[in-house]
């Protein structure tokens, strides 16, 4: 099965009809980031910022507060979801054969782990960050060593992710810079695989209430 924009689409026309509208403006949304990310060629960064929009589309709700801890939790509660609906287990395949090495090298890089950064600009102490990264780091890799906790694997590695993320929408780091290849390259590769995936399962699944999408369209 591919999971490229064209074979997205054409799954995404049984939205068109006796389905709520909801769901399609979401999966459009979603695909519509997706084809410009397939544009990117060999530009990592700019492929990578375009998936992480489209995974946006594809599972932000209206929140009450702006926060990255509210962010992240809905994020969290969404994946739950996705994985308890993955009767073809897509998202197991992709953890557990196709990045299973990815992961763990992304895992043991500080430098997509928040509080390092805090570290860096003096709003954590150095003993702080290093007993957080070595904590997280555990209940990562007791995740790894479960089949069972899909949902939680990809949510450690989204939260790592989220940072790759903030890096480069907020101008932290330079285009096709040198220092962050390594996890720029990770980071593109699991979320090219991760984020059509993402969109398949929203679309075999048009009847689950995916809730309101941020910035509905308005008619004026």
């Amino acid at each position: 099965m591919k999971f490229d924009y064209a074979a997205l689409e054409a799954q995404a026309k049984c939205l068109e009809k006796d389905h709520d509208d909801r769901i399609g403006l979401r999966v459009h949304r979603a695909l519509s980031w997706l084809k410009r990310a397939e544009l990117c060629g060999d530009d990592e960064d700019a492929r990578f910022i375009f998936l992480w929009i489209a995974l946006n589309a594809a599972y932000a709700n209206e929140i009450q507060r702006d926060a990255d801890e509210a962010e992240q939790a809905m994020l969290q509660r969404f994946l739950g979801r996705l994985v308890s609906l993955d009767h073809g287990n897509l998202l197991f395949a992709l953890v557990w054969d196709r990045f299973s090495g990815p992961i763990r090298i992304l895992l043991n890089n500080e430098f997509v782990f928040q509080p390092f950064w805090d570290f860096q600009s003096g709003r954590m102490g150095e003993r702080e960050w290093k007993q957080k990264f070595e904590r997280a780091n555990q209940a990562a890799f007791r995740a790894l060593r479960s089949t069972g906790q899909t949902a939680t694997v990809l949510a450690i590695v989204l939260a790592r992710l989220y940072t790759l993320r903030n890096q480069l929408v907020h101008g932290g780091a330079t285009w096709k810079g040198s220092i962050n290849r390594e996890q720029i390259r990770d980071g593109a590769a699991i979320m090219s695989e991760l984020t059509p995936r993402i969109i398949h399962l929203l679309i075999r699944n048009p009847d689950e209430d995916w809730g309101d999408p941020r910035y509905p369209v308005v008619n004026t």
